[in-house]
């Protein structure tokens, strides 16, 4: 199975937007720090709001949960 930083590239590579949504939720659920996790969320958030997809809400609540709306 391909490591998640080279399935990243892959699809920023291809402009997968869908797939860098949940590469990147996927990455911030890895994460081993809070910072981290919500530089992935952020990342993921971004995404699923340039493509209209539900998943932002969920992502926004998550970020908004660790404080991270200003």
């Amino acid at each position: 199975m391909k490591a998640l930083d080279d399935m990243l590239i892959e699809a920023h590579e291809a402009r997968d937007h869908r797939a860098l949504v949940e590469l990147y939720a996927r990455a911030a659920d890895g994460a081993n720090d809070l910072d981290a996790a919500c530089f992935y969320l952020t990342h993921a958030y971004i995404f699923a709001l340039e493509q209209g997809d539900a998943r932002a809400l969920d992502l926004h609540a998550r970020l908004k949960a660790e404080g991270r709306e200003a």
